[in-house]
């Protein structure tokens, strides 16, 4: 669960208005992007929950083929990946830190396990949206995804 939330923590860092000092030639920019970076969150509770709160936008895309380039962020040890975050920057462009900001992040299912890379790969999967508590789940998804080569 506190992994879970940590790697959470991480994708919803697009919603923190920090001064990026990351290498702008890194930056993965795509509309796609544009509509995942869209989607806002509200605490609830105490700040015990957390809820995606998606537009008109991202909602008509749900359920249907979606595509992103990115980079791999491992949720597990091990090589071969089936399951991990995809990231518009590098994992060793230290955004844990904080002073870097957060990138956005999707969580990936693949459905063949691809070699973990610090090169870009190109996903392409059903867009899953949840309106579970996002500080247990992911609440953006590609599902059943394949490396478009």
């Amino acid at each position: 669960m506190k992994k879970l939330t940590f790697i959470f923590l991480l994708f919803i860092g697009f919603g923190i208005n920090a001064k990026a000092q990351h290498d702008p030639s890194d930056q993965i920019v795509s509309a796609n992007w544009d509509v995942i970076g869209d989607v806002e969150f509200k605490m609830a509770k105490e700040d015990s929950e957390m809820y995606a709160i998606f537009n008109n936008d991202i909602k008509k895309r749900a359920g249907k083929p979606f595509e992103l380039e990115g980079y791999i962020v491992p949720i597990k040890d091990g090589m071969k990946q089936t399951k991990f975050m995809l990231s518009t920057l590098p994992i060793n462009q230290c955004f844990y830190c904080g002073k870097n900001g957060v990138p956005i992040m999707v969580e990936v299912q693949l459905t063949e396990p691809i070699k973990f890379t610090y090169q870009t790969i190109k996903v392409r999967g059903t867009l899953k949206l949840s309106t579970a508590n996002a500080l247990d789940a992911s609440p953006i998804s590609l599902i059943n995804g394949k490396v478009v080569k």
